[in-house]
């Protein structure tokens, strides 16, 4: 391996997997051209395992310590609507979240490693992970052992509402916990007229739907933020038949695990109960199982972290945010920390108008350098 990689270059590669977006368990193409470059730069990686999405390791082969270092590599089903030059080439999918930008920095980070390779102190796992988007990628390669004899673990996510060169380490909670689930009432159809007839569903979901809002104000501590939506309902055909059934769909936010299983235990009890009294059978199905887990940095990890980074990053604190995070599976198992990087975005993440400032690679891999160092010295010291 030869020569310095450039910023330049690293652009070059963040355009190109901005322009070849794929959708998440469909990262075909993405994980190829992530195999490619490591192969140019001699860094070892494993696919076992794995439909899409790898792991790279870099570090003497006789380093007793391992930490890991994760990016997330898929894209949204958006049609891009920016004006760049290296917009997406792929109908109806777009990198809307900026994984383009972490996976460049993950990249740029393991070009360093490389070249520092004799003289880390430990070994350094890379994930380049599939699904994050769908809540399934983490688990995947926990299952599949790579997270086995790891001692701690970082990750990022840019955030568009900050300028370059800001970061944020928090301690305890980063993103929220995510539930996703879908309610089908089926009752019995009728002739509009003659509802004695049937049992209406309609009435049943919208009876249900102003119930389950009850659930944040009187069920859990007001003191702690929670979020339960309520986002699509359909039912019916026509306008002179009361349907057989009817549907709704919708997320829970919670910002603490605790919280999270109680509105899930009151979200149950409220709908079956309210179905019975209404005269319908109700099916719940929570689409994300497990669901993710609200995401929780280590405070004495996150500590080192803080003070490992360099002072050209300006560290700033922001709220958490109710957005969710599959990289919170990683936080049960080992100390992590998930840092929060400003990309001076110029909308916010999920539009369609999203663009990444290319500045904030040089930070980006910065963070990821520096919480290698941070986590080895945390593991020598635990």
């Amino acid at each position: 391996m030869a020569g310095e990689l450039t910023l330049d270059e690293l652009v070059e590669i963040r355009h190109y997997l901005h322009q070849h977006p794929e959708l998440s368990l469909a990262e075909y193409q993405t994980t190829a051209f992530i195999a490619q470059k490591l192969d140019e730069w001699d860094i070892d990686y494993s696919r076992a395992g794995l439909k899409t999405g790898l792991v790279a390791e870099i570090g003497p082969q006789d380093a007793t310590e391992i930490v890991a270092i994760r990016a997330d590599i898929d894209a949204l089903p958006i049609q891009e609507q920016t004006a760049l030059s290296f917009a997406s080439v792929n109908e109806g999918v777009m990198h809307a979240c900026g994984h383009d930008l972490h996976m460049t920095s993950l990249l740029g980070a393991a070009y360093a490693l490389k070249q520092m390779e004799q003289s880390l102190s430990g070994r350094v796992r890379l994930f380049f992970q599939p699904a994050e988007e769908v809540n399934g990628g983490a688990l995947q390669l926990i299952e599949q052992g790579y997270l086995d004899n790891v001692k701690a673990i970082a990750g990022f996510h840019n955030m568009p509402d900050l300028p370059v060169g800001d970061v944020a380490i928090l301690n305890d909670v980063v993103f929220a916990g995510v539930d996703r689930f879908k309610v089908t009432l089926t009752g019995l159809e009728s002739h509009a007229a003659m509802p004695q007839n049937g049992a209406d569903p309609i009435v049943a979901v919208s009876g249900i739907i102003s119930a389950l809002q009850t659930i944040v104000a009187r069920n859990v501590d007001p003191m702690n933020a929670n979020v339960l939506s309520v986002t699509h309902v359909e039912s019916g055909s026509t306008w002179n038949v009361l349907p057989t059934t009817a549907w709704f769909e919708g997320t829970i936010r919670t910002f603490n695990n605790a919280d999270q299983v109680r509105i899930k235990e009151r979200f149950v009890r409220l709908v079956e109960d309210l179905a019975s009294g209404y005269g319908v059978e109700a099916t719940i199905v929570w689409v994300m199982d497990p669901p993710a887990p609200v995401t929780v940095n280590d405070n004495n990890l996150a500590a080192a972290f803080r003070a490992q980074m360099p002072t050209t990053m300006h560290q700033v604190t922001v709220r958490p945010s109710s957005v969710g995070e599959d990289f919170s599976h990683y936080t049960l198992h080992v100390p992590a920390v998930f840092g929060l990087i400003g990309s001076n975005g110029g909308a916010a993440l999920h539009q369609a108008t999203l663009t990444i400032d290319d500045g904030a690679l040089p930070y980006a891999i910065d963070y990821y350098l520096n919480a290698v160092e941070a986590m080895l010295n945390f593991s020598k010291e635990a």
